[in-house]
Protein backbone atom coordinates (compact mmCIF):
# COMPACT_ATOMS: atom_id res chain seq x y z
CA UNK A 1 0.00 0.00 0.00
CA UNK A 2 0.99 3.62 -0.42
CA UNK A 3 1.99 5.57 2.65
CA UNK A 4 -1.15 5.88 4.74
CA UNK A 5 -2.48 9.42 5.11
CA UNK A 6 -5.88 9.18 6.86
CA UNK A 7 -6.18 12.87 7.64
CA UNK A 8 -5.45 14.03 4.09
CA UNK A 9 -8.23 11.98 2.52
CA UNK A 10 -11.89 12.88 2.53
CA UNK A 11 -13.61 9.55 2.30
CA UNK A 12 -17.34 8.97 2.62
CA UNK A 13 -18.17 7.13 5.85
CA UNK A 14 -18.65 3.39 5.39
CA UNK A 15 -21.75 1.69 6.67
CA UNK A 16 -20.57 -1.89 6.36
CA UNK A 17 -20.06 -2.15 10.11
CA UNK A 18 -23.03 -0.10 11.23
CA UNK A 19 -24.55 -3.21 12.71
CA UNK A 20 -21.58 -3.56 15.05
CA UNK A 21 -22.49 -0.26 16.70
CA UNK A 22 -25.88 -1.61 17.72
CA UNK A 23 -24.58 -4.62 19.64
CA UNK A 24 -24.46 -4.69 23.43
CA UNK A 25 -21.52 -3.29 25.38
CA UNK A 26 -19.67 -3.33 28.78
CA UNK A 27 -16.48 -1.84 30.68
CA UNK A 28 -12.34 -1.77 30.46
CA UNK A 29 -7.36 -4.86 30.38
CA UNK A 30 -4.95 -8.84 29.45
CA UNK A 31 -3.58 -11.11 32.04
CA UNK A 32 0.01 -10.90 30.82
CA UNK A 33 0.53 -7.23 31.71
CA UNK A 34 4.12 -6.06 31.78
CA UNK A 35 6.48 -5.13 29.03
CA UNK A 36 7.24 -8.39 27.25
CA UNK A 37 5.55 -8.95 23.93
CA UNK A 38 3.73 -12.23 23.35
CA UNK A 39 2.79 -13.78 20.05
CA UNK A 40 -0.63 -15.10 19.12
CA UNK A 41 -2.60 -16.10 16.07
CA UNK A 42 -0.13 -18.84 15.17
CA UNK A 43 -2.65 -21.68 15.14
CA UNK A 44 -4.93 -20.31 12.47
CA UNK A 45 -8.13 -22.11 11.53
CA UNK A 46 -8.50 -24.02 8.31
CA UNK A 47 -10.52 -21.17 6.83
CA UNK A 48 -7.85 -18.52 7.22
CA UNK A 49 -7.11 -15.97 4.50
CA UNK A 50 -4.68 -16.93 1.75
CA UNK A 51 -3.21 -13.43 1.66
CA UNK A 52 0.49 -12.91 2.48
CA UNK A 53 1.40 -13.29 6.14
CA UNK A 54 1.19 -10.02 8.10
CA UNK A 55 2.65 -9.06 11.46
CA UNK A 56 0.55 -6.79 13.65
CA UNK A 57 1.30 -5.42 17.13
CA UNK A 58 -1.43 -4.87 19.71
CA UNK A 59 -0.18 -2.58 22.49
CA UNK A 60 -2.50 -1.80 25.41
CA UNK A 61 -2.39 -0.10 28.81
CA UNK A 62 -3.45 -3.30 30.58
CA UNK A 63 -2.70 -3.53 34.27
CA UNK A 64 -1.85 -6.91 35.80
CA UNK A 65 -4.95 -8.76 36.96
CA UNK A 66 -7.46 -6.81 34.87
CA UNK A 67 -9.47 -9.51 33.10
CA UNK A 68 -11.04 -7.03 30.69
CA UNK A 69 -8.02 -7.23 28.42
CA UNK A 70 -8.17 -11.01 28.25
CA UNK A 71 -11.41 -10.54 26.34
CA UNK A 72 -9.93 -7.88 24.04
CA UNK A 73 -7.02 -10.16 23.30
CA UNK A 74 -9.25 -13.14 22.48
CA UNK A 75 -11.04 -11.04 19.89
CA UNK A 76 -7.74 -9.89 18.42
CA UNK A 77 -6.43 -13.46 18.26
CA UNK A 78 -9.58 -14.65 16.51
CA UNK A 79 -9.17 -12.01 13.82
CA UNK A 80 -5.45 -12.79 13.50
CA UNK A 81 -6.16 -16.49 13.00
CA UNK A 82 -8.72 -15.75 10.31
CA UNK A 83 -6.57 -13.20 8.50
CA UNK A 84 -3.25 -15.07 8.51
CA UNK A 85 -1.72 -12.53 10.88
CA UNK A 86 1.12 -13.01 13.33
CA UNK A 87 -0.13 -11.07 16.36
CA UNK A 88 2.36 -9.63 18.85
CA UNK A 89 0.71 -8.55 22.09
CA UNK A 90 2.33 -6.35 24.73
CA UNK A 91 1.03 -4.10 27.49
CA UNK A 92 2.03 -1.73 30.25
CA UNK A 93 -0.14 0.62 32.34
CA UNK A 94 2.68 3.16 32.49
CA UNK A 95 2.19 5.49 29.52
CA UNK A 96 5.91 6.00 28.95
CA UNK A 97 6.50 2.26 28.92
CA UNK A 98 3.57 1.76 26.58
CA UNK A 99 5.14 4.28 24.19
CA UNK A 100 8.38 2.28 24.32
CA UNK A 101 6.45 -0.86 23.40
CA UNK A 102 5.04 0.92 20.36
CA UNK A 103 8.57 1.97 19.42
CA UNK A 104 9.64 -1.67 19.72
CA UNK A 105 6.90 -2.59 17.23
CA UNK A 106 8.12 0.10 14.84
CA UNK A 107 11.68 -1.19 15.15
CA UNK A 108 10.40 -4.69 14.27
CA UNK A 109 8.88 -3.20 11.09
CA UNK A 110 5.43 -4.63 11.73
CA UNK A 111 2.71 -4.23 9.12
CA UNK A 112 0.29 -2.49 11.46
CA UNK A 113 -0.19 -1.35 15.06
CA UNK A 114 -3.32 -1.25 17.22
CA UNK A 115 -3.05 0.83 20.40
CA UNK A 116 -5.11 2.12 23.30
CA UNK A 117 -4.96 5.82 24.18
CA UNK A 118 -5.58 5.95 27.91
CA UNK A 119 -2.96 8.73 28.15
CA UNK A 120 -2.78 10.07 24.60
CA UNK A 121 -0.22 12.83 25.14
CA UNK A 122 2.42 10.25 26.02
CA UNK A 123 1.85 8.40 22.73
CA UNK A 124 1.68 11.36 20.36
CA UNK A 125 5.33 11.32 19.30
CA UNK A 126 5.61 7.57 18.81
CA UNK A 127 2.43 7.49 16.74
CA UNK A 128 4.01 10.12 14.48
CA UNK A 129 7.08 7.91 14.17
CA UNK A 130 4.91 4.99 13.09
CA UNK A 131 3.25 7.09 10.41
CA UNK A 132 6.67 8.28 9.21
CA UNK A 133 7.64 4.62 8.90
CA UNK A 134 4.54 3.95 6.77
CA UNK A 135 2.98 1.76 9.45
CA UNK A 136 -0.81 2.21 9.77
CA UNK A 137 -2.05 2.72 13.33
CA UNK A 138 -5.58 2.18 14.63
CA UNK A 139 -6.98 2.85 18.08
CA UNK A 140 -9.27 0.86 20.33
CA UNK A 141 -10.97 1.08 23.71
CA UNK A 142 -9.53 4.35 25.03
CA UNK A 143 -9.16 7.62 23.16
CA UNK A 144 -12.37 8.17 21.20
CA UNK A 145 -11.96 11.93 21.69
CA UNK A 146 -8.27 11.93 20.75
CA UNK A 147 -7.66 9.42 17.95
CA UNK A 148 -8.12 11.87 15.10
CA UNK A 149 -5.91 14.49 16.75
CA UNK A 150 -3.09 11.95 16.88
CA UNK A 151 -3.63 10.97 13.25
CA UNK A 152 -4.81 7.41 13.78
CA UNK A 153 -6.51 5.74 10.85
CA UNK A 154 -9.54 4.32 12.69
CA UNK A 155 -10.98 3.83 16.18
CA UNK A 156 -13.06 1.05 17.76
CA UNK A 157 -14.75 1.48 21.12
CA UNK A 158 -17.39 3.37 23.01
CA UNK A 159 -17.74 7.07 23.75
CA UNK A 160 -16.98 7.00 27.47
CA UNK A 161 -18.73 10.30 28.16
CA UNK A 162 -21.91 9.04 26.51
CA UNK A 163 -21.62 5.77 28.45
CA UNK A 164 -21.26 7.68 31.71
CA UNK A 165 -24.24 9.84 30.89
CA UNK A 166 -26.31 6.73 30.21
CA UNK A 167 -25.34 5.25 33.57
CA UNK A 168 -26.22 8.51 35.32
CA UNK A 169 -29.69 8.40 33.82
CA UNK A 170 -30.05 4.80 34.96
CA UNK A 171 -29.21 5.90 38.53
CA UNK A 172 -32.01 8.48 38.32
CA UNK A 173 -34.44 5.76 37.27
CA UNK A 174 -33.33 3.69 40.27
CA UNK A 175 -34.04 6.59 42.62
CA UNK A 176 -30.43 6.92 43.76
CA UNK A 177 -29.43 10.00 45.74
CA UNK A 178 -25.68 9.71 46.29
CA UNK A 179 -23.12 7.78 44.26
CA UNK A 180 -19.39 7.26 44.62
CA UNK A 181 -17.45 6.69 41.38
CA UNK A 182 -14.42 4.48 42.03
CA UNK A 183 -11.42 5.29 39.79
CA UNK A 184 -8.76 2.57 39.74
CA UNK A 185 -6.20 4.42 37.60
CA UNK A 186 -5.70 8.15 38.02
CA UNK A 187 -4.94 10.02 34.80
CA UNK A 188 -6.71 7.49 32.56
CA UNK A 189 -8.75 9.73 30.26
CA UNK A 190 -11.43 7.11 29.63
CA UNK A 191 -12.10 6.54 33.33
CA UNK A 192 -12.26 10.28 33.94
CA UNK A 193 -14.77 10.67 31.12
CA UNK A 194 -16.96 7.93 32.59
CA UNK A 195 -17.23 9.62 35.97
CA UNK A 196 -17.71 13.04 34.36
CA UNK A 197 -20.52 11.60 32.26
CA UNK A 198 -22.23 10.20 35.35
CA UNK A 199 -22.00 13.58 37.09
CA UNK A 200 -23.48 15.33 34.06
CA UNK A 201 -26.77 13.43 34.05
CA UNK A 202 -27.15 12.07 37.58
CA UNK A 203 -29.51 14.30 39.53
CA UNK A 204 -28.08 13.25 42.89
CA UNK A 205 -24.64 13.82 44.38
CA UNK A 206 -21.56 12.18 42.89
CA UNK A 207 -18.16 11.82 44.55
CA UNK A 208 -14.97 10.40 43.07
CA UNK A 209 -12.95 7.87 45.05
CA UNK A 210 -9.42 7.14 43.79
CA UNK A 211 -8.03 3.67 44.55
CA UNK A 212 -4.90 1.76 43.60
CA UNK A 213 -6.23 -0.67 41.01
CA UNK A 214 -3.07 -2.79 41.09
CA UNK A 215 -3.61 -3.62 44.79
CA UNK A 216 -7.02 -5.25 45.21
CA UNK A 217 -6.85 -5.59 49.03
CA UNK A 218 -6.22 -1.84 49.13
CA UNK A 219 -9.17 -1.26 46.78
CA UNK A 220 -11.39 -3.26 49.11
CA UNK A 221 -10.27 -1.51 52.29
CA UNK A 222 -10.58 1.96 50.72
CA UNK A 223 -14.14 1.37 49.52
CA UNK A 224 -15.11 -0.27 52.81
CA UNK A 225 -13.78 2.70 54.79
CA UNK A 226 -15.67 5.14 52.56
CA UNK A 227 -18.95 3.29 53.01
CA UNK A 228 -18.50 3.10 56.77
CA UNK A 229 -17.94 6.85 57.05
CA UNK A 230 -20.73 7.90 54.68
CA UNK A 231 -24.02 6.06 55.15
CA UNK A 232 -25.72 8.33 52.60
CA UNK A 233 -24.01 6.56 49.68
CA UNK A 234 -26.64 4.39 48.02
CA UNK A 235 -24.72 3.43 44.85
CA UNK A 236 -21.12 2.46 44.23
CA UNK A 237 -20.17 2.94 40.57
CA UNK A 238 -17.18 0.79 39.60
CA UNK A 239 -15.31 1.29 36.34
CA UNK A 240 -14.34 -2.33 35.74
CA UNK A 241 -15.67 -5.80 36.56
CA UNK A 242 -12.98 -6.86 39.08
CA UNK A 243 -13.48 -3.64 41.02
CA UNK A 244 -17.25 -4.06 41.03
CA UNK A 245 -16.92 -7.55 42.52
CA UNK A 246 -14.58 -6.17 45.16
CA UNK A 247 -16.99 -3.28 45.83
CA UNK A 248 -19.76 -5.81 46.47
CA UNK A 249 -17.57 -7.39 49.14
CA UNK A 250 -16.98 -3.96 50.65
CA UNK A 251 -20.71 -3.34 50.83
CA UNK A 252 -21.16 -6.57 52.80
CA UNK A 253 -18.27 -5.91 55.15
CA UNK A 254 -19.23 -2.31 55.85
CA UNK A 255 -22.88 -3.07 56.58
CA UNK A 256 -23.85 -0.50 53.95
CA UNK A 257 -27.14 -0.69 52.07
CA UNK A 258 -25.51 0.67 48.91
CA UNK A 259 -25.96 -1.08 45.58
CA UNK A 260 -23.23 -1.64 43.02
CA UNK A 261 -23.27 -0.81 39.32
CA UNK A 262 -20.33 -1.06 36.95
CA UNK A 263 -18.82 -0.68 33.54
CA UNK A 264 -17.60 -3.84 31.80
CA UNK A 265 -18.24 -7.55 32.13
CA UNK A 266 -16.50 -10.83 32.82
CA UNK A 267 -17.85 -14.29 33.59
CA UNK A 268 -17.86 -13.69 37.34
CA UNK A 269 -19.64 -10.37 36.91
CA UNK A 270 -22.53 -11.85 34.92
CA UNK A 271 -23.01 -14.39 37.70
CA UNK A 272 -23.08 -11.59 40.26
CA UNK A 273 -25.79 -9.81 38.26
CA UNK A 274 -27.84 -13.00 38.18
CA UNK A 275 -27.54 -13.33 41.97
CA UNK A 276 -28.37 -9.68 42.56
CA UNK A 277 -24.97 -8.73 43.99
CA UNK A 278 -24.47 -6.29 41.10
CA UNK A 279 -27.41 -4.28 39.76
CA UNK A 280 -26.24 -3.78 36.18
CA UNK A 281 -23.22 -3.30 33.94
CA UNK A 282 -22.45 -1.13 30.93
CA UNK A 283 -21.06 -3.39 28.21
CA UNK A 284 -18.67 -2.04 25.56
CA UNK A 285 -17.94 -5.41 23.92
CA UNK A 286 -14.16 -5.69 24.34
CA UNK A 287 -13.98 -8.85 22.20
CA UNK A 288 -15.42 -6.86 19.32
CA UNK A 289 -12.93 -4.05 19.89
CA UNK A 290 -9.96 -6.41 19.63
CA UNK A 291 -11.40 -8.27 16.66
CA UNK A 292 -12.26 -5.19 14.61
CA UNK A 293 -8.98 -3.42 15.32
CA UNK A 294 -6.90 -6.30 13.95
CA UNK A 295 -9.29 -7.12 11.11
CA UNK A 296 -9.30 -3.47 10.02
CA UNK A 297 -5.54 -3.53 9.44
CA UNK A 298 -5.91 -6.61 7.24
CA UNK A 299 -8.71 -4.94 5.29
CA UNK A 300 -6.64 -1.79 4.82
CA UNK A 301 -3.59 -3.64 3.56
CA UNK A 302 -5.51 -5.99 1.26
CA UNK A 303 -8.40 -3.83 0.09
CA UNK A 304 -7.67 -0.23 1.08
CA UNK A 305 -10.69 -0.06 3.40
CA UNK A 306 -11.26 2.53 6.12
CA UNK A 307 -13.90 1.54 8.66
CA UNK A 308 -15.89 4.63 9.52
CA UNK A 309 -14.49 6.20 6.39
CA UNK A 310 -11.48 7.38 8.38
CA UNK A 311 -13.67 10.13 9.82
CA UNK A 312 -15.97 8.52 12.40
CA UNK A 313 -15.29 5.96 15.14
CA UNK A 314 -16.88 2.52 15.02
CA UNK A 315 -18.86 2.36 18.26
CA UNK A 316 -19.13 -0.93 20.14
CA UNK A 317 -21.29 0.36 22.99
CA UNK A 318 -22.75 1.31 25.36
CA UNK A 319 -25.57 -1.03 26.37
CA UNK A 320 -26.86 -2.32 29.70
CA UNK A 321 -26.69 -5.86 31.02
CA UNK A 322 -28.99 -6.57 33.96
CA UNK A 323 -31.27 -9.34 35.22
CA UNK A 324 -33.56 -8.96 32.23
CA UNK A 325 -30.93 -10.00 29.68
CA UNK A 326 -27.94 -11.42 31.58
CA UNK A 327 -28.97 -15.01 30.81
CA UNK A 328 -28.46 -14.32 27.11
CA UNK A 329 -24.99 -12.87 27.72
CA UNK A 330 -23.84 -15.35 30.37
CA UNK A 331 -23.19 -18.26 27.98
CA UNK A 332 -20.74 -16.09 26.04
CA UNK A 333 -19.15 -14.66 29.17
CA UNK A 334 -18.52 -18.22 30.35
CA UNK A 335 -16.34 -18.71 27.25
CA UNK A 336 -14.42 -15.54 28.05
CA UNK A 337 -15.65 -13.64 25.00
CA UNK A 338 -18.09 -11.20 26.70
Amino acid sequence: MDRYTPRSRKLAPMVALAAAATLTLAGCSSSSGGKQAEEGGENASAGKANTPRMTVALVTHQAPGDTFWDIVRKGAEAAAAKDNIKLIYSADPNAGNQANLVQNAIDQKVDGIAITLAKPDALKDVVSKAEAANIPVVGLNSGVSEWQKLGLMEFFGQDETVAGEALGKRLNEAGAKKAVCVVQEQGNIGLTQRCDGVKKTFEGTTETLNVNGTDMPSVKSTITAKLKTDSDIDYVVALGAPYALTAAQSVDESGSKAKVATFDLNKELTGAISKGDIEFAVDQQPYLQGYLAIDSLWLYKNNGNYMGGGEAPVLTGPAFVDKTNVEQIDKFAAKGTR
